[in-house]
């Protein structure tokens, strides 16, 4: 293509000039484009067929990775891109979140832990819930512009959305796994837990096999604060306060 004096055209043309160029540059690729196709499609089902086999076959592994993958990883997006408020947030999270995961880890296990790490993330479940809910109500009113009512502008009312979206996603899955984690941790912890499912403590009817505080409602009843719950082996817990996470492994 000969040399054309871009100073004479006009923008259309230097679009248009721009764009044969392109072309002209990327003459005779299609047959590599297309290997790059079928390459990327072959290299993400192996990557799906191995993720699977992997979580088949070592969950704790599987979990533990993807978990600080996602609590890490976007951590240096958002560093790097500035994002203070996604970072302000993360560390708030991180901090309490860190020191119920030591309280959880400990051996031997506080009394007042499970009631600490149930407190910590149902809280963190309503406000990811919440977060995720507005978010997504902003979405909707957006996209039938009842923003425009309020003076709004749709990208300003739509990043506002969006943004509350991600956050309750992001917090609400990340809290899902680490409460997952630090029920498992207590659950082994207090003793009734075992390879072979015997369990390795013997409590009365009237203390609660995970915290060991005193059951003041009997299972029957009704109760103001927190209910009784018994389990198949005769053990009975608390239901409400802090020991209900600690139920799915019994």
């Amino acid at each position: 293509m000969s040399k054309v004096d871009l100073s004479q055209l006009s923008a259309e043309e230097k679009w248009r000039l721009e764009h044969a160029r392109m072309h002209a540059k990327h003459k005779g690729h299609e047959a590599m484009h297309a290997e790059m196709v079928l390459i990327l499609i072959v290299t993400l089902v192996l990557a799906q067929l191995l993720l699977v086999q992997w979580k088949q076959r070592h969950p704790k592994s599987y979990n533990l990775v993807t978990l600080f993958q996602m609590w890490v990883v976007p951590l240096y997006f958002t560093t790097k891109l500035h994002w203070w408020r996604f970072l302000v947030t993360w560390f708030i999270f991180s901090a309490v979140t860190a020191f119920v995961t030591f309280r959880a880890t400990r051996k031997p296990l506080s009394c007042t832990t499970p009631r600490l790490v149930y407190k910590w993330f149902l809280l963190l479940y309503k406000l990811s819930y919440t977060t995720g809910i507005v978010g997504y109500t902003v979405v909707m009113f957006t996209l039938f512009g009842i923003n425009l009512i309020f003076r709004i502008k749709p990208e300003d009312a739509m990043d506002f959305g969006v943004s509350l979206l991600f956050y309750g996603l992001y917090y609400g899955v990340l809290g899902r796994d680490f409460a997952e984690m630090c029920a498992d941790f207590m659950a082994s912890t207090v003793g009734y837990y075992s390879a072979s499912g015997m369990p390795t403590k013997h409590l009365s009817d009237s203390i609660c096999a995970v915290c060991g505080q005193p059951i003041l409602v009997d299972v029957s009843e009704e109760g103001i604060i927190e209910n009784t719950y018994r389990l198949s082996c005769n053990h009975s817990l608390h239901l409400s306060l802090g020991c209900e996470p600690i139920v799915k492994v019994f």
